[in-house]
């Protein structure tokens, strides 16, 4: 199976809900009070309880009540369509609610099956099986909140909110690649292409993230010996954005009549275009191209802090996994992925208490893109011109022999 890549796939769904399942999600239905005491006793009385006391809802799973209703309120229609005799070790049958607890605990503790299993009273398969279905059905009834922003006014207030961080016009992205650690068979030799630049086994997740840490656009599976320019070139976005399809809305127009486009920025390791710009390179740089480098950092670091929150909170995907399935993998991370975005969505106050770090791929060196396009070095140079107040003083740009990289 291929990368999934999160806007490729059916978005049928994408104008369903918010408002009937977000009633639903808030009522009355789901009883969730008196599930959670249920619950709670038979996690606490449970053969091997792996959780402190006292057990609250929120030290479990990490969401609000109200963010767990609307998910069981998402993928209830998915779960409870298939005949199933779930049920833990007492023999007691398992509701909606139960499922999708197994599985928010699966995916945001990290723990392994069997040690779910024992935390929640049931067999480590039956774990293993309630996880895969709630992935399944989060790719089918959730993907609506993982999308391109389908309304200029909605594109606009990115762009402003972007241009609050530190001044930087008319962007409407900030991209960033992170690495998901495996442990793989050594006497594979197919696994060879899994190994990154560390020597890990990893699988690259690529990810345009938008000013609140809203994941807008991924792309996950690609084997992590695979460079953050190679997997970006083999994305969707990037012909979309080379067909001039995507990135492109209003542009921006500079004091001496010059047009810059719809960009994202990222970091050196990928290639300068005119839809994405990357730091000046050279040592020493003039002061202008220092303060450009300084502001477009400060604005892709929301990037790197969605990418470290993503792991911190669905620790599924953080740390090093055991033997994976290649072929699931890329599904349960875009899973989590939507799941990021649906505490945002829903402005769950948890995700206050999650500590805001930018160390996403700790142990991991800056790698550097050698490839620019020569009218991207020339829109960024005028840019950074432009925003030190300098561009009406530059008489002609070189850029071969300048050393504007």
């Amino acid at each position: 199976m291929g990368p999934i890549r999160g806007l490729k796939r059916k978005k049928n769904h994408e104008k369903k809900a918010d408002k009937d399942v977000l009633v639903v999600a808030l009522g009355s239905q789901l009883n969730p009070k008196d599930w959670w005491d249920d619950f709670s006793k038979r996690i606490i009385t449970g053969p091997s309880s792996q959780l402190k006391n006292p057990v609250t809802f929120e030290s479990v799973f990490k969401i609000s009540r109200k963010t767990f209703n609307y998910i069981c309120s998402l993928v209830k229609e998915d779960m409870m369509a298939k005949a199933s005799n779930f049920s833990d070790l007492n023999g007691k049958h398992l509701s909606l609610n139960d499922q999708v607890a197994v599985a928010l605990r699966r995916l945001s503790s990290g723990e392994s099956l069997s040690s779910v299993g024992e935390s929640f009273g049931m067999n480590q398969s039956t774990v293993a099986q309630l996880t895969w279905r709630f992935v399944e059905a989060m790719e089918e009834r959730g993907l609506h909140h993982l999308c391109w922003p389908s309304s200029e006014q909605e594109m606009e207030k990115i762009k402003a909110n972007f241009e609050k961080i530190r001044g930087l016009p008319n962007c409407c992205g900030a991209i960033d690649t992170t690495h998901i650690m495996m442990t793989l068979p050594t006497t594979d030799p197919h696994n060879d292409v899994w190994l990154d630049c560390e020597k890990n086994c990893s699988m690259i997740l690529q990810a345009i993230v938008d000013p609140e840490m809203r994941f807008r656009d991924i792309i996950a599976g690609w084997p992590g010996s695979f460079s953050d320019a190679v997997v970006l070139e083999s994305s969707g976005f990037f012909k979309m954005s080379e067909e001039q399809t995507r990135l492109n809305g209003k542009k921006l127009t500079l004091q001496d009549g010059t047009e810059i486009r719809e960009y994202l920025v990222g970091d050196t390791a990928f290639p300068l275009l005119p839809w994405l710009l990357t730091p000046f390179r050279r040592r020493g740089p003039p002061d202008f191209q220092s303060e450009f480098n300084k502001r477009l950092s400060a604005t892709r670091m929301v990037a790197q802090r969605a990418l470290a929150r993503l792991k911190e909170t669905w620790k599924i995907i953080h740390g090093v996994m055991w033997k994976p399935d290649k072929h699931r993998l890329p599904r349960i991370i875009l899973v989590c992925c939507i799941l990021h975005n649906i505490v945002i969505d829903m402005e769950d106050d948890l995700q206050d208490d999650v500590p805001l770090s930018h160390h996403h791929d700790s142990g991991y060196r800056q790698l550097t893109c050698e490839s620019a396009d020569k009218s991207a070095l020339i829109l960024r140079e005028k840019l950074s011109l432009q925003l030190a107040g300098k561009l009406h003083l530059e008489k002609k740009l070189s850029v071969v022999g300048n050393g504007y990289l």
